[in-house]
C-alpha cells in the first residue's frame, strides 16, 4: 500500500528560532525551507500528490504557488522543484474539489495533459467531476439527473484522455478517474474505464462516506475488476481499514487528514502509534488576530497579555526540562487562556494537563520531536504547527509499515 501526500507548499524553517519566535534575516523560503521527505527519516510517504489547481488556480481563485513558484515547477519539473528523492513517486490530478460547484470541469484535456508532461509526473489523473450524494444498495432511492451527468462527463474525459495520451506517446501513467453516488454506479465507471484501456483507477468522491460504505462499494468493484486492474484511494486515509481495502485491490492512497489536524483539530492535534493528544495553545499576542482585537477594543491589556504569554512559555520549559512542577504549568496556561478566552470559553486546561503529564515527544523517535522537544506539542504559529503536523505523518508511516497486505 503506498501513501501519496498532497502538495500544498507545506515547508518549515530548519533554522527558525523557537525561543525568539523569528526567522534568520536572510531567510528565502523557495530556497531554505525544507519538505517533510527532507526532514524526517524515514520518508513519511511513499510519493507526493499535486494539483494542477494547487499550481495554477481554478474557479475559486488563485492556487498555493506563487507566480514565481509556478513559473520554477514547470521550467525544473515536479522532482527537481520538489526537492523529491528518487524513491519519491509524483501523481498529477486536477484538484476537482477546487471546482464542484461548476457545471463543468474547468479544463481542457490538452493543457492537462500538458500540465503532467511539461511538469514530469510519474502519473497523471483524467479530468473527473465529483458526486456528492451516495444511496445504498437496500435503497430504491433514484440518483439525481446532475449525478448522472457528471459521471457521463468524467467517463467522456476520461476517453479523451488516454487517447490522447496514447496518440501522443506520453511518459507518464494515464489514471481513469471513476465517480459514482454507490456501490453499482461505480462499479459502473470502473467497468467502463477497464473498457478503455486503464489498468489503474482513482476512486473519487469518497471522502463523505463513512468506512462500511467505501467497502460497501469496493466489494461490488471487486466483483468485476479485472486481475491487473489497481485502485487509488483519492483523499481518504482510513488506517483502520486499509489491509480490508487492499483485499479489493487498492494499492495507493492520499491525503492531508493527519497533517491538517496538527493545527485544524479541536483536540487530536499530536498522534501517537496508540493515541492523540492536544496541542497547548499559547497564542502570541502580536500574531493572534482575535487576542489582537481583544486588545485594540480595551477588553485585554496588553503588558498583562504579553506578561502571561512569557510566563506560560517559561513555564512549559521549565517543565519540560523538569525545573518545574506540572502545577506550576498547568496554572500559568489557566491564567493565560482565561485572559485570552474570558469565561465563556470552553476551557482546555484538562486536556493540556493529560498532554503535560504523558509527555509524549519524550517517548517519540522522531527528529523533530528530538529536535524541538516541547515546542513541538505547543499550538502557537506556522512553525511548531508544520513541524507537528510532519510528525503525525511519521507516526502514520510507522503504522502503515505495522500492516500486512499480503
Amino acid at each position: 500500500m503506498k501513501f501519496y501526500f498532497p502538495d500544498s507548499q507545506d515547508q518549515v524553517s530548519p533554522t527558525y528560532d523557537f525561543i525568539n519566535d523569528e526567522y534568520l534575516p536572510h531567510r528565502v523560503r523557495q530556497r531554505d525551507d525544507v519538505y517533510a521527505h527532507q526532514i524526517v527519516t524515514p520518508i513519511p510517504y511513499d510519493g507526493i500528490l499535486v494539483s494542477k489547481a494547487v499550481v495554477d488556480g481554478s474557479i475559486k481563485g488563485s492556487g498555493k504557488y506563487t507566480a514565481g513558484q509556478r513559473e520554477r515547477l514547470y521550467r525544473f519539473g515536479v522532482r527537481k522543484f520538489l526537492k523529491l528523492p528518487k524513491e519519491c513517486a509524483t501523481i498529477g490530478d486536477c484538484g476537482a474539489f477546487n471546482y464542484v460547484e461548476e457545471e463543468y470541469p474547468p479544463y481542457e484535456v490538452p493543457e492537462v495533459i500538458d500540465f503532467y508532461e511539461r511538469c514530469g509526473f510519474d502519473s497523471g489523473i483524467s479530468i473527473d467531476h465529483i458526486i456528492f450524494g451516495y444511496i445504498s444498495e437496500e435503497s430504491e432511492e433514484q440518483p439525481e439527473p446532475a449525478w448522472e451527468k457528471r459521471q457521463q462527463i468524467s467517463l467522456d474525459l476520461a476517453e479523451e484522455f488516454i487517447e490522447s495520451v496514447r496518440k501522443s506517446g506520453m511518459p507518464f501513467e494515464p489514471i481513469g478517474a471513476a465517480q459514482g453516488w454507490g456501490p453499482a454506479s461505480y462499479a459502473h465507471s470502473v467497468q467502463e474505464l477497464q473498457k478503455m484501456g486503464y489498468q489503474r483507477i482513482a476512486l473519487g468522491g469518497m471522502v463523505p462516506l463513512k468506512t462500511h460504505e467505501i467497502l460497501a462499494c469496493l466489494r461490488i468493484i471487486d466483483s468485476i475488476r479485472d486481475s491487473g486492474t489497481h485502485f487509488h484511494l483519492l483523499g481518504i486515509n482510513r488506517i483502520d481499514s486499509m489491509e480490508q481495502f487492499a483485499r479489493h485491490g487498492v494499492t495507493s492512497f492520499d491525503s492531508t487528514s493527519v497533517f491538517r489536524q496538527a493545527f485544524m483539530d479541536d483536540r487530536h492535534n499530536y498522534h501517537t502509534a496508540t493515541d492523540t493528544y492536544t496541542a497547548i495553545r499559547v497564542p502570541q499576542v502580536d500574531g493572534n488576530p482575535a487576542l489582537k482585537r481583544l486588545i485594540l477594543s480595551g477588553v485585554v491589556s496588553q503588558a498583562e497579555a504579553i506578561t502571561a504569554e512569557r510566563d506560560c512559555l517559561r513555564a512549559l520549559r521549565g517543565f519540560d526540562r523538569g525545573e518545574v512542577p506540572i502545577e506550576e504549568a498547568v496554572e500559568a496556561l489557566r491564567r493565560y487562556e482565561s485572559l485570552v478566552l474570558g469565561p465563556k470559553k470552553k476551557s482546555y486546561i484538562k486536556h493540556y494537563e493529560r498532554t503535560l503529564r504523558a509527555a509524549p515527544w519524550k517517548k517519540c523517535p522522531c527528529a523533530l520531536c528530538k529536535k524541538h522537544k516541547i515546542e513541538i506539542a505547543v499550538f502557537r504559529g506556522t512553525e511548531r504547527n508544520k513541524s507537528r503536523g510532519f510528525h503525525n505523518l511519521t507516526v502514520l508511516e510507522t503504522k502503515m509499515r505495522s500492516l500486512s497486505f499480503g
